[in-house]
């Protein structure tokens, strides 16, 4: 018996197999302009004889006819997280569009959130628009600033902030420099954010810029405590999905 989650992320959109232990598989793939085809498309390919329960979150949770329950990402990326890092007390994740905080318990619910879908700044999509400005990929980030000094980016606005940086190249500013102030920036306002609801326990970092190391090192910093990740953090909400899914599974036979 499987179960197979799927999260449409504003960006990426994941999918994973569930055996109730273990990940079967994964695959991920870019967010088409029509999210239901990328969520299809990947229900198609990921879909066996042996799943008898699909679980889909995300923006486009709704779109995928084929889904036996659709649950918020709040629930799926705490569940997902849990599996991921046992104990941990929060998850914090940057998304393409959004940035979430998440509270648990000890027992591993969801007890309180917060969430910043507003605005652009401090996303995945900010950081996109300001490494290609810079010429750079995000996953050259942790190397291009190596050694470097941060530049005070002053607006977090992306326009703005877009703007701000020509300006600075212009002036001779070495990209690494404004890179890292950039990272120091987007950290500093998501550990903030964060910091408005009580932290206590060990943090789980979630999201396609936990897979940048001086993201994580950056986002410790401001929060005065080591983040936790993993291999597989970009897929904590579609791990979430198959986890709840095959929990239903299991209560229907």
């Amino acid at each position: 018996m499987l179960s197979l989650g799927i999260d449409s992320g504003s960006t990426m959109t994941k999918a994973v197999l569930f055996d109730g232990t273990n990940i079967v598989k994964k695959k991920m793939i870019k967010t088409s302009a029509n999210p239901k085809e990328s969520m299809e498309s990947l229900y198609h390919e990921m879909k066996t004889e042996d799943v008898v329960y699909v679980v889909t979150t995300g923006y486009g949770r709704d779109l995928l006819e084929q889904s036996n329950k659709k649950v918020t990402e709040i629930t799926c990326h705490a569940k997902g997280a849990s599996f991921l890092w046992e104990g941990i007390g929060a998850v914090i994740d940057i998304g393409g569009q959004d940035c979430k905080a998440i509270l648990l318990d000890r027992d591993q619910n969801v007890v309180d959130f917060l969430m910043n879908d507003k605005c652009s700044a401090g996303t995945g999509r900010f950081v996109e628009v300001m490494s290609k400005i810079l010429g750079q990929e995000v996953e050259q980030l942790s190397e291009l600033v190596k050694g470097k000094t941060p530049v005070p980016i002053s607006s977090m606005c992306t326009v703005f902030a877009e703007s701000e940086v020509i300006s600075l190249l212009a002036k001779g500013e070495d990209a690494g420099n404004i890179a890292l102030g950039i990272i120091h920036s987007i950290c500093r306002r998501t550990a903030i954010f964060a910091g408005k609801m009580p932290l206590d326990g060990e943090i789980f970092f979630t999201g396609g810029l936990a897979q940048v190391p001086i993201f994580k090192e950056v986002l410790s910093y401001y929060l005065q405590k080591e983040v936790k990740t993993s291999v597989l953090s970009q897929y904590a909400g579609a791990i979430g999905a198959s986890i709840i899914g095959w929990q239903k599974a299991k209560q229907n036979q």
